[in-house]
């Protein structure tokens, strides 16, 4: 069975929160094990959290969901950047898949709540790339 981390970014709760109950049915009917869950406080958090679970042996791929919504600058496009570069050398780095089910920048408020099904994608991704690689 394959066991999957989920790290959960809890800035827009009203959407990510949705992402990751889609994360969560995604892992049911896939019938893998989210070994754990992890909160942070927002999407620029989320490379340490899911490092840590990268490195656990009993975790096999890590699911990361958050949504990064448009201000008044250009914040989205450097949070959304710098998380998705971070994430990637995680991946490398512990030679572990991680998945990327940050939906954002560029989006409003409404159009974030339209991508929740992002949560769901980034479990079915973990799960195709652990039966993937050898």
């Amino acid at each position: 069975m394959t066991n999957l981390g989920l790290v959960v970014a809890q800035f827009n709760a009203s959407v990510t929160e949705q992402m990751a109950d889609a994360a969560a049915d995604a892992a049911a009917d896939r019938g893998v094990d989210l070994t754990e869950t992890v909160d942070v406080p927002g999407a620029y958090d989320s490379p340490l959290a899911a490092d840590r679970l990268a490195r656990r042996d009993d975790i096999d791929a890590v699911a990361v969901v958050g949504a990064v919504v448009t201000g008044d600058t250009d914040h989205d496009q450097v949070i959304s950047d710098a998380t998705a570069q971070s994430l990637q050398s995680v991946g490398l780095d512990r030679d572990t898949p991680i998945t990327f089910g940050i939906s954002g920048p560029g989006q409003s408020g409404a159009e974030a709540r339209e991508r929740v099904e992002k949560g769901a994608a980034a479990v079915d991704a973990a799960v195709d790339l652990v039966e993937a690689l050898p």
